[in-house]
């Protein structure tokens, strides 16, 4: 397996490619809202996108996906309670930024401990809400790895203010659902460099 890191957009969100090194199948987490870059990896590593993990409904996690649809169609999961998200720009927050708004009616639901086999991997969606309603991360257990999107980043946490957010929703989303994880599991946030369980045990003032 090989993880590759895309910094991309205007608040330098984190879009990464999970990468299946014998296959050459890949899954993408948050294409963000600029996905050239991902998008041209891709293509010239020789790549199958088989999927598209979100992390929340935020349009600087989303509002790639329409670029990224033009290049193959692959299903896209967020977790169910962020599914209104993808339709309305107020919540998603891309209405600033495009008018009317952004819009992705395609979008798959899952649900908290639900078990996707994606590219020879297996991913388990962790509902973490605080961030937004249907913020989740996706553990790989075989391989000690969590996509944590903006519910958890080194030292940090991420945002509640937004529609939809709880602080206090967050904070326990992160002590009872993601400190209870191996400590040497290597966290991959939607923004800023990476960390681990450990780590954040430790160093976090916020948990």
């Amino acid at each position: 397996m090989k993880i590759k890191k895309y910094v991309v957009g205007m608040i330098g969100t984190n879009c990464y490619l999970v990468i299946n090194e014998e296959t050459k199948e890949s899954v993408m987490v948050d294409p963000g809202a600029y996905p050239a870059k991902v998008k041209n990896a891709v293509k010239e590593q020789g790549l199958k996108l088989k999927a598209v993990l979100l992390t929340h409904a935020h349009f600087d996690h989303i509002m790639g996906l329409s670029d990224v649809m033009e290049d193959v169609k692959v299903p896209v999961y967020v977790e169910e309670a962020d599914l209104p998200m993808m339709t309305d720009g107020e919540s998603n927050l891309s209405s600033t930024y495009v008018r009317g708004g952004y819009r992705f009616e395609e979008a798959v639901p899952v649900s908290d401990g639900q078990q996707l086999e994606i590219a020879g991997f297996q991913f388990r969606v962790i509902h973490t809400p605080g961030h937004t309603p249907g913020g989740c991360c996706y553990y790989m257990e075989q391989e000690g790895v969590l996509f944590s999107g903006d519910t958890l980043f080194q030292t940090s946490v991420g945002r509640s203010d937004f529609p939809g957010g709880s602080a206090s929703a967050l904070v326990r989303s992160v002590k009872e659902k993601l400190l209870v994880l191996p400590e040497e599991t290597h966290v991959y946030p939607g923004h800023m460099e990476e960390t681990t369980i450990g780590y954040e045990k430790l160093h976090n003032p916020f948990i």
